[in-house]
């Protein structure tokens, strides 16, 4: 039993346990290459980070806070974070939920030089201190779609290798976004100018021109795009329906004249709608690429109509699929269409 501790490669556990099971893994286990915590109990924080630091190869890093979490001071994730501080030079995947704020992550976070995924938080942050944020190996990127003006300055920084860049958050916009206009054209134009290589994107703008315009530069200059998450979000208006037709019209016209030849997936989400007539148009444009599939969380590509015009697409062979799913799984990028 002790050989095969000994040889543990992956623990996924949560803090539940006691803080003797820990000590005890910490005594027998060295050579665990991802660990993954659920935290819903403070009490064990420093049996953990005793885990940590005995590490010789630890990869693959994931902690998140349970929202029960009872609030433990002003510094409540000090112990862990040093012991993964001196694992700076292995872990290559790192994903931190912390519910509480603390002063020791951004002392940590720009240590991990290493890192390939980076899924966290930039609320804490202020724009001085994320410029010290620099992943030049970083290929996949996670942030929550109010935190562009933070994300814009971590690919500013990245060294051209990000493959996807998503947006992970679970709940739906329905607030007031402070300067989401500038925010959001400049996260679209530091994609295209620092990530020239990306596959996987989520974005999020206005229907604005200027912003169309961006968005349209993105994809003549990033050929490599396989599947688009699209937030067409109109901040503090609530936009009738010809608007959204309107957003729905341009944008297809966009992604005809625009779109890269590897582009097979797309998510829409939010103000935008689609005409019965634009969307055939744009259908019968598509012909001679790659099959399409679409997901969106609209009900109105349910109706009769839509559903006769996606079918015929589909026994053409242009479409894959074009299904109206519910809002979680149109976000959840694991969510296959």
């Amino acid at each position: 039993a002790k050989f095969r501790f000994e040889s543990l490669y992956e623990l996924v556990c949560d803090t539940s346990i006691d803080p003797s099971y820990f000590y005890g893994l910490a005594w027998i286990c060295q050579h665990i290459h991802r660990l993954i915590v659920v935290n819903v109990n403070p009490q064990v924080y420093h049996a953990i980070a005793k885990l940590i630091k005995v590490q010789k190869n630890l990869k693959y890093f994931e902690w998140e806070d349970d929202y029960g979490l009872p609030t433990t001071g002003s510094d409540p994730y000090k112990e862990i974070l040093l012991a993964l501080e001196k694992k700076v030079d292995t872990i290559n995947h790192l994903k931190l939920f912390f519910i509480y704020k603390d002063r020791t992550s951004q002392k940590v976070l720009p240590k991990f030089h290493k890192l390939k995924t980076l899924i966290t938080d930039f609320g804490p942050f202020s724009e001085e201190q994320l410029k010290f944020f620099i992943y030049r190996d970083l290929e996949i990127f996670e942030i929550d779609y109010y935190e562009l003006k933070a994300a814009s300055i971590i690919i500013e920084n990245s060294g051209g290798k990000l493959k996807k860049i998503f947006f992970v958050s679970s709940y739906e916009l329905d607030d007031y976004i402070n300067n989401f206009d500038d925010d959001s054209r400049i996260f679209i134009r530091r994609v295209y100018e620092s990530c020239p290589l990306v596959e996987y994107l989520s974005l999020v703008f206005p229907p604005s021109k200027e912003h169309f315009n961006e968005f349209e530069k993105l994809l003549k200059i990033c050929q490599n795009l396989k599947s688009l998450f699209l937030i067409i979000y109109m901040n503090e208006v609530e936009p009738e329906k010809k608007l959204l037709l309107e957003n729905g019209e341009e944008l297809l016209k966009i992604l005809i004249r625009s779109a890269p030849t590897n582009l097979r997936e797309i998510r829409f989400l939010y103000d935008v709608e689609f005409s019965l007539e634009a969307l055939e148009e744009f259908l019968e444009k598509w012909r001679g690429r790659p099959i399409l599939s679409i997901l969106t969380c609209r009900p109105i590509y349910k109706e009769e109509n839509y559903v006769k015009l996606i079918n015929k697409y589909k026994n053409n062979g242009i479409i894959k699929d074009f299904r109206c799913e519910s809002f979680m799984n149109v976000v959840n990028i694991n969510f296959n269409i």
